[in-house]
């Protein structure tokens, strides 16, 4: 059991890492790429999916508001991924979750709720839910 902890923590700092270091035009490209454009819009908190695809291509930047949301929910994406793999870290951000009164990651993190999601992440990693 501690050597899951630690394998669960090392994910954990390792992801925090990686999404340290991502731009916000890669980080509007991998959640681009990896949920669509419009479910990244919505992760964003813009109204108009094709800013996203600008953001990626580098041409703005988001506001403050949006890159940290964006930031957020790649930081969790990746976390789980490291602990299991994308396909699984998908599905659970993209799934209702009972820790988050039965939104989905994604409409959590959306609404603000970063702290949350990530409580969430970890109950999943150690396997309560």
């Amino acid at each position: 059991m501690q050597t899951q902890r630690e394998t669960a923590a090392e994910a954990e700092a390792r992801a925090l890492r990686e999404t340290t270091e991502l731009s916000p035009a890669k980080m509007a490209a991998l959640l681009q790429d990896t949920f669509s454009q419009r479910v990244a819009a919505l992760i964003a908190g813009v109204d108009d999916h094709r800013q996203v695809g600008r953001w990626a291509r580098g041409q703005n930047a988001p506001r403050i508001d949006s890159e940290s949301r964006m930031r957020a929910a790649c930081q969790i994406f990746t976390f789980i991924a490291n602990c299991e793999n994308p396909h699984i870290a998908r599905a659970w951000m993209m799934g209702m979750n009972p820790q988050l009164e039965d939104d989905s990651p994604i409409e959590a993190i959306a609404d603000g709720r970063t702290k949350e999601v990530m409580a969430a992440a970890r109950s999943f990693q150690r396997g309560d839910l």
